[in-house]
């Protein structure tokens, strides 16, 4: 069955686009028979900020309805703003730092694990429709992948919780070699320039990160998929006529579907078949420099947390209060933002930038 991947960033597509896009996707997928998966650490994709109690009278426009108003938010927003409120306030407002070598080898580093089951193929979208028929498409190939070959990498993941639309992208989902044992387990990979293991705060943030998507998965497994909501927020023609290269892919994946709302009708009963993933979690961290695992943290999932950090950074984005900066004894984060010496708190001297633990260096944030 071909399977298929559609650019998440994609999703606020004009419906009437005018321009054709190149979009990949996922033809066969197949496992290596090389090495199992590994994971890439804090240095990548790591960042986010905490939660404040600071109300405003609401004169501005949300950065929620300004930015993300039909995209809706990913979980690197949310881990984004976990990290450092202000820091994200700030990308918003005056754009993101360029991509440095670091983050540039942990991308690469993404990209070869996913090759190692994933083919690529190209095939045009001209429409909003074609594209989240091809992200639906891409969720349906890799959950059959990690069914009968009990792998995938790279699934998109898109959900309605706390009220507003989330998507993501899980690095990795293997299913249990135990066959008593249903449920999948999510794993995120991360890499590292040193062989260091990163900070508390970076770790608290990849768990985060898993969290989410764990949140995201249970959702779409538990509910029945808010159709008529997902149709209006992205403006999208369930009725519509997709393009005559999606719906060729389409067949060829095994989905008999001319229009999007052919396809999630597949889409709400492959949900409805998933069980719950793992309340296990698997963080990896893994050298750039050679790839060697340097450390996994398997941990438990805290629906109670991670729905409270969920709740708080969305009182930012709703702009129910003011950003608030990073914590005191996180100051060192300052020395890594490019933000710091137009930021307020680094304007107070009383307020000096507390320096991380050798043996645990911040890493560039996704």
């Amino acid at each position: 069955m071909a399977l298929i991947e559609a650019a998440l960033a994609a999703a606020g597509s004009c419906k009437n686009a005018r321009s054709i896009q190149s979009i990949t996707l996922l033809a066969k997928r197949r496992l290596s028979s090389g090495e199992q998966p590994s994971s890439a650490g804090g240095d990548i994709e790591d960042a986010g900020g905490g939660c404040g109690s600071r109300k405003r009278i609401r004169v501005f426009e949300s950065l929620l309805h300004r930015f993300r108003r039909k995209r809706g938010l990913s979980v690197t927003d949310i881990t984004s703003t976990e990290w450092c409120e202000k820091q994200m306030e700030y990308y918003l407002l005056f754009g993101r730092p360029e991509v440095s070598k670091a983050m540039k080898a942990g991308i690469a580093r993404h990209t070869v694990l996913e090759e190692e089951v994933v083919k690529r193929v190209e095939v045009r979208l001209k429409t909003a429709e074609d594209v989240w028929a091809v992200k639906l498409m891409n969720f349906m190939a890799g959950v059959n992948q990690l069914l009968f070959e009990g792998l995938t990498r790279e699934l998109p993941l898109i959900g309605f919780v706390e009220g507003v639309w989330m998507v993501g992208v899980v690095d990795e989902i293997r299913m249990p070699a135990i066959e008593t044992e249903k449920s999948p387990t999510l794993v995120e990979t991360k890499t590292r320039v040193q062989t260091t293991l990163p900070a508390e705060p970076q770790q608290r943030n990849a768990r985060l990160q898993l969290m989410c998507y764990k949140y995201l998965w249970d959702n779409l497994v538990a509910n029945e998929f808010p159709s008529r909501k997902f149709l209006d927020f992205f403006s999208l023609n369930p009725h519509s006529n997709l393009s005559e290269e999606v719906i060729a892919h389409s067949c060829k994946s095994g989905f008999a579907a001319e229009t999007l709302d052919d396809l999630m009708r597949y889409f709400q009963n492959t949900c409805s078949m998933l069980p719950p993933a793992h309340d296990q979690l698997l963080l990896r961290y893994e050298l750039q420099e050679d790839h060697s695992l340097l450390h996994e943290f398997d941990f438990t999932y805290d629906p109670d947390w991670v729905k409270g950090q969920t709740q708080c950074t969305l009182e930012f984005w709703r702009a129910e209060r003011e950003a608030r900066y990073t914590a005191e004894e996180e100051r060192w984060k300052c020395k890594y933002c490019q933000f710091a010496s137009v930021c307020p708190t680094n304007a107070d001297s009383n307020h000096s930038i507390i320096k991380p633990p050798l043996s645990s260096p911040l890493g560039s944030p996704k």
